[in-house]
């Protein structure tokens, strides 16, 4: 069970959440809000890469349109076993791209309000030095003790989580900005995000 811990202080009151190793605080006394970010299909273009693998691999010309509304493994379930067993290969997650304009808008987004890195790693272990890598290596704006490695994201605590798995808002106490990828196609969402200048706009309307 994850200790949290209640700290007041005048008309100020703290709600520190323990994440092991990391401390996430919030407190409704300040004006920074804390934004937790998603990695995959959200900063980090998961699809393209495995596009391009699968189509290289099985001489395939599967597109990302082909994917609306589905995933890969949906699409292709013959094939949904070796996708998970390249997902667990070490380097896997080490070359993604960047989605556009993500690294020029978080980094604007992190001078005004709190960033946090937020990842179900542990859906495939072996990508958590990939990650870790990669956000150093394209984010390195962002402070290491603000990168969360999780499963579950009931522990993430924040006023919003930009995720692409609406999954992830069920329990989650702010709002959700479901950042569009193609298997969330033809989800309905109340704060749909389809590009990073979409987020950036949002946080502008309500700063």
């Amino acid at each position: 069970m994850i200790p949290v811990f209640f700290y007041q202080n005048g008309a100020r009151s703290f709600t520190i959440v323990k994440v092991n190793p990391i401390l996430l605080i919030r407190t409704g006394g300040w004006q920074m809000a804390a934004i937790a970010v998603d990695m995959d299909e959200v900063i980090a273009d998961f699809v393209g890469k495995e596009l391009k693998l699968f189509n290289r691999l099985f001489h395939e010309s599967v597109t990302r349109d082909d994917l609306r509304g589905t995933s890969l493994r949906q699409l292709k379930p013959e094939f949904s076993d070796v996708l998970l067993y390249l997902r667990n290969t070490n380097g896997y997650f080490a070359d993604l791209e960047v989605i556009p304009d993500a690294q020029q808008v978080v980094r604007e987004l992190s001078r005004h309000h709190n960033i946090f890195i937020t990842t179900a790693a542990m859906e495939f272990p072996n990508s958590v030095t990939d990650k870790y890598n990669w956000l150093r290596r394209y984010f390195d704006f962002i402070p290491e003790l603000n990168y969360v490695f999780c499963g579950d994201k009931r522990i993430i605590h924040a006023d919003y989580l930009i995720d692409d798995n609406s999954r992830h808002f069920t329990h989650f106490s702010g709002k959700g900005l479901l950042f569009s990828s193609p298997h969330n196609y033809y989800e309905k969402a109340e704060n749909r995000m389809n590009s990073w200048n979409d987020v950036l706009k949002f946080f502008g309307e309500i700063d």
